[in-house]
């Protein structure tokens, strides 16, 4: 195998933590900074901002001392993406692989622009100046659709592809996302729907990925919505649920040819199972296609044997684990690859595999 990559991580928040945790051990993979926007963690060993003990790299807060690093890769794991900081580092001939709400950059470009710029454009002309790589990855959107593209490959006539996300998220201990989405608000509040989607727009990306990868055109992506209200008033320790308040949803984003459902990425989501209408969680991943012949598929992750589930942390870890893995283990196809925005269906199967630890 050749040495292990340089790589600079940015954000040390839920996603983040964990992977400082996870780098450690990937063979491939060599941390060799953290950039922080917290001014407190500036100057701190990053081990020890991860609780793993020191690890001999300090965090910082500048773009200078990411470039000082020489760094093959930058990780960004915030929670919204930093279009000014990827295209400096782009500009710098460094490769950025980001798990914050970038798939396609449909959702982007679509919502986000700048000066009547896209931001996929600002970021293919740095990539283009620095001859570097910009790659989005994650659980769902991301790793997600894969599963669900290549459970297709079985199927001789495909009439509809369904990816289905079937998850309590409470252990997603997010404030900031939950209250952006619209969780704790009464569910009568006509805001809710709105910033349901506004949260939660990103996930148009992995439809249209998918539809990329089956080779259809898609006429347009709707959004459409169930809400569960709370039935009692509910406490998680890091958020609070009144009674009457969003507790669960399910959120569909349905791709359509000629008013004829194609492709469907489903959401069925529970922040607590007290809420009406309720929801049957199956705390799993599911592909579901029509066609000849059908398909359907579990994709179930569990934990670890003799993991201590005495911290209310514990399945949270897991949960940023699955979220941040599928963005390690494609650095070293994102800095194989040819300048550009590359999405998944340009990366080789490699980008998709595993590591043995060290």
């Amino acid at each position: 195998m050749s040495s292990p990559l340089r790589v600079f991580q940015v954000a040390s928040g839920n996603v983040g933590t964990e992977m400082i945790r996870r780098i450690q051990n990937h063979p491939d993979l060599e941390l060799v900074g953290l950039h922080c926007y917290s001014p407190d963690k500036v100057g701190r060993d990053v081990g020890e901002i991860a609780g793993i003990g020191p690890i001999g790299v300090t965090a910082t807060r500048t773009f200078d001392e990411i470039l000082a690093a020489r760094p093959d890769c930058l990780t960004f794991h915030g929670v919204w993406p930093d279009i000014e900081l990827y295209t400096q580092v782009l500009d710098a001939g460094i490769n950025v692989v980001t798990t914050a709400d970038w798939i396609t950059g449909h959702h982007r470009d679509t919502n986000h622009r700048r000066n009547g710029t896209t931001e996929s454009d600002l970021l293919a002309a740095a990539c283009e100046r620095g001859h570097s790589t910009f790659y989005g990855a994650g659980m769902n959107p991301g790793l997600a659709q894969i599963l669900t593209i290549v459970h297709s490959t079985d199927v001789a006539d495909i009439e509809s592809v369904t990816c289905i996300e079937s998850v309590d998220v409470s252990c997603h201990h997010s404030a900031e996302t939950w209250e952006n989405c619209g969780f704790g608000r009464p569910v009568d509040d006509p805001e809710v729907p709105r910033l349901l989607e506004l949260g939660t727009r990103v996930f148009e990306d992995g439809v249209r990925l998918m539809a990329d990868c089956l080779d259809i055109e898609l006429d347009e992506v709707k959004f459409l919505y169930e809400l569960g209200a709370c039935t009692k008033d509910v406490d998680l320790g890091w958020y609070q649920l009144p009674a009457g308040s969003l507790g669960g949803c399910v959120l569909r984003y349905v791709g359509t040819v000629d008013d004829v459902k194609r492709v469907e990425l489903r959401m069925d989501w529970q922040m607590t199972p007290h809420t009406d209408p309720q929801w049957d969680i199956q705390g799993c991943y599911i592909t579901k296609i029509d066609g000849d012949p059908c398909i359907y598929s579990k994709h179930m992750v569990l934990p670890k044997p003799g993991t201590d589930f005495s911290s209310v942390d514990a399945f949270a870890k897991i949960g940023m684990t699955v979220t941040g893995m599928p963005a390690l283990n494609s650095i070293r196809a994102v800095v194989d690859a040819p300048p550009g925005i590359v999405t998944s269906a340009d990366l080789p199967l490699r980008a998709f595999a595993g590591r043995f630890t060290r």
